[in-house]
């Protein structure tokens, strides 16, 4: 029988806390009519809290037997989403798109790999900081001169 243990629930909270804040600035994308949006933040503050609480199980499986390094798995994941992001770009003659997005996801993915490690202050206040730019740095943008959002 599969019986429900206390480091499940706080797997469980992790990837819930990371679905919610990648969520967060997913919707704030979603309500600009931005191709990457509360789907496809939250599934890359998930993607990514996933695989930071696998590395760090990896970590304490084979403490002692032989020589593992969480952080090398997190460092991928930085280098993979930044793909992911280089493909929200897009750039035509007049000007480039999706530079706002692609960094939205790259956000998204450190406040997953934050979860994934119980880091909650930090993913709490990076998601914060995130929506602050999205929603009141756009107004300021906007007085510089720069009305192509």
């Amino acid at each position: 029988m599969f019986e429900i243990t206390p480091q499940d629930w706080d797997v469980a909270l992790k990837l819930l806390m990371a679905t919610f804040l990648g969520g967060v600035i997913g919707f704030e994308r979603e309500k600009k009519g931005k191709a990457a949006g509360l789907r496809t933040h939250a599934m890359v503050c998930l993607g990514s809290a996933l695989v930071m609480i696998i590395s760090t199980e990896i970590f304490d499986l084979y403490k002692g037997m032989a020589d593992v390094d969480p952080s090398r798995i997190a460092a991928q994941v930085v280098t993979g989403i930044g793909f992911l992001g280089a493909g929200a770009i897009i750039r035509s003659t007049e000007r480039v798109k999706g530079l706002t997005t692609a960094a939205g996801i790259w956000t998204a993915s450190g406040i997953g790999l934050a979860c994934g490690i119980g880091q909650y202050r930090p993913a709490i206040i990076t998601t914060a900081l995130a929506i602050l730019i999205l929603v009141v740095f756009i107004r300021v943008d906007r007085m510089l001169g720069n009305d192509e959002h």
